[in-house]
């Protein structure tokens, strides 16, 4: 398992140095100038040539990019054009709540995605597998704006004077401060990596009650995800539940389930020991594509229920020609896609023993 680990590590190496080679290119190639962007009218050319100075533009495209390889080298995103703040705290401040988003629309979706798939492949050519799977060609057809608009009338004004009523925006209290966490943990001199992680923890709200305790925060927090989170996961949901019913259907009708129920062992058992872990490989693969896909911002969501996250931010930046932004946000984004197929990877070879020995 070691060796299978360490070859897909090394493979993926050649993919970071391509993103960081097609993301730098890309992002000088998006039509404007930045200078102009920036300072619009007072945009002079005295201006804009202290301003390509000051931020290295006035060099030839082979200088910048050595220079900015030097400083990813040495954990330097550089610094916000725009808000000239380093990126690295700008990812710090944002990528949390992407993250709580990602987690809880997963959840949902894997959940009730899988849940739905089995019931609809046990219960074929019935009118369960029909009304299933209708269910999960409307939620895959349902725009992601139009579905969260829909959520935020119904949940926060149509039952608003009922338990069940949820607030249409994705702002909450904040948890910890760096420096309180920093002071829990007991540490000192936080720079470099220990900081952006003290950083990345404090705005990560649903953990901070490990640490405050505080469940009234917890709730308020996760009360203002719930919306959020089941409109960005209805899509992956029914595309779940799609792909677990079709690679069910595809494992009982082989010839090892029929000898299992041949043999008198009971119906459950043969689909949760035998058939689910065999059909388990393309249900894992989707799931790890919809993680990635939503741990890089969810922009229509963020941006319907007010979410500064990570994909609203990366918008941004694009429009602002924010070149450091876009580029330590966009590098952040292949990290996660890495780590995420690495653990699907891994996830291959443990639920089919013939990949981990070939």
């Amino acid at each position: 398992m070691l060796q299978f680990i360490t070859r897909r590590i090394l493979l993926l190496v050649p993919v970071m140095l391509g993103v960081i080679l097609v993301t730098f290119l890309i992002v000088r190639l998006i039509p404007g100038d930045p200078c102009v962007t920036m300072l619009g009218e007072r945009a002079t050319p005295a201006k804009c040539a202290v301003f390509l100075e000051r931020y290295g533009l006035n060099d030839n495209i082979f200088v910048q990019f050595v220079r900015y390889l030097e400083n990813l080298f040495k954990g330097d995103f550089g610094d916000s054009i725009r808000f000239t703040r380093p990126v690295t705290t700008l990812i710090a401040e944002r990528l949390p709540l992407t993250m709580e988003l990602t987690m809880l629309a997963m959840l949902f979706s894997t959940v009730v995605g899988v849940l739905l798939g089995v019931i609809s492949a046990l219960k074929r050519n019935t009118i369960i597998d029909t009304v299933t799977m209708i269910i999960a060609n409307i939620g895959v057809s349902m725009p992601v704006f139009w579905l969260g608009r829909l959520l935020a009338y119904l949940f926060s004004l149509t039952i608003k004077d009922t338990i069940f009523v949820l607030p249409p925006s994705g702002r909450f209290s904040a948890g910890l401060s760096p420096v309180d966490l920093a002071e829990f943990w007991g540490l000192e001199n936080l720079t470099g990596v220990k900081a952006f992680i003290v950083a990345l923890m404090s705005n990560t709200v649903l953990v901070n009650v490990l640490f405050t305790h505080d469940w009234n925060l917890f709730w308020d927090a996760l009360r203002h995800l719930i919306l959020p989170a089941v409109a960005v996961g209805t899509i992956p949901m029914s595309i779940i539940a799609r792909m677990t019913r079709s690679s069910l259907l595809e494992v009982v009708g082989l010839d090892y389930i029929r000898a299992a129920r041949a043999k008198g062992m009971v119906e459950r058992r043969v689909i949760s020991k035998h058939a689910m872990r065999n059909a388990l490989i393309p249900i894992v693969t989707i799931i790890g594509i919809e993680t990635g896909g939503l741990l890089s911002g969810a922009v229509l969501t963020e941006t319907v229920f007010n979410l500064p996250g990570f994909g609203t931010g990366l918008v941004s930046a694009i429009l602002a020609r924010d070149y450091p932004v876009v580029q330590g946000f966009t590098l952040f984004i292949a990290v996660i896609f890495v780590l995420v197929n690495l653990i699907v990877d891994i996830s291959y070879a443990y639920l089919d023993p013939r990949i981990r020995l070939d």
